[in-house]
């Protein structure tokens, strides 16, 4: 009876083995929490410049995790291209320079070059808006840098992606410069357009702009 006894406990034991082990084997794996402590700072992403070195009056900068503060570098970069090809293209347009040629089988550039830049955004076809934000979405992507490895995880910032400029023969403290201008012309560039677009549709807003048949 004692022998029964032993070998229904050690098949029991046994058995009860093999199942811890299958609920181990499915069971998730631990994983690691990703650390939510900001370790870098304004000095370490570079833009900084007179007259306002490091101006971030709100606190941004100690948001969230690293990650994030290269996001938020991203987006200011990302956001002060498209400023700075939003103001030319506003100024190109208001100074009443046009490409030759029609824009679509009823509309020319030249009848878009006589109405304000936001008249004229207004005038084309949607198809032909759709084709720039389709345009400006793949460039997006692009820029993102899903090709290799994304810049919140160590990558390099986004590029520009028309035309691809070649900087390396530039040395480290030339390219830091650039950068710096970039950004500084960037933030200049996104209170232009800003300006230009209240003045459109706030008269008097930008005292500077007022009566100014452009805007």
């Amino acid at each position: 009876v004692c022998r029964i006894t032993n070998s229904k406990t050690m098949k029991t034991a046994a058995i009860c083995l093999s199942l811890v082990g299958a609920a181990a084997a499915f069971a998730p794996a631990p994983t690691q929490r990703m650390s939510t402590q900001v370790s870098l700072g304004l000095d370490d992403i570079g833009g900084s410049s007179a007259p306002l070195p490091n101006f971030d009056p709100l606190g941004l900068a100690t948001w969230g995790s690293d990650e994030t503060l290269l996001w938020f570098r991203a987006a200011e970069l990302k956001h002060g291209r498209v400023a700075m090809v939003a103001t030319t293209g506003y100024l190109f347009n208001a100074a009443g320079f046009h490409f030759p040629g029609m824009l679509s089988s009823d509309i020319s550039f030249e009848s878009l070059s006589t109405m304000s830049p936001p008249d004229a955004w207004a005038a084309v076809p949607t198809a032909g808006k759709a084709q720039i934000l389709a345009t400006v979405f793949a460039a997006e992507l692009i820029t993102e840098g899903y090709q290799g490895t994304h810049y919140m995880k160590g990558g390099d910032l986004p590029t520009m992606v028309f035309p691809k400029i070649d900087f390396s023969g530039v040395s480290e403290v030339t390219m830091a410069r650039k950068r710096t201008s970039e950004l500084n012309n960037g933030r200049l560039a996104q209170i232009a357009i800003l300006s230009f677009i209240s003045a459109h549709y706030i008269p008097g807003s930008v005292p500077a702009l007022a009566n100014n048949a452009a805007f």
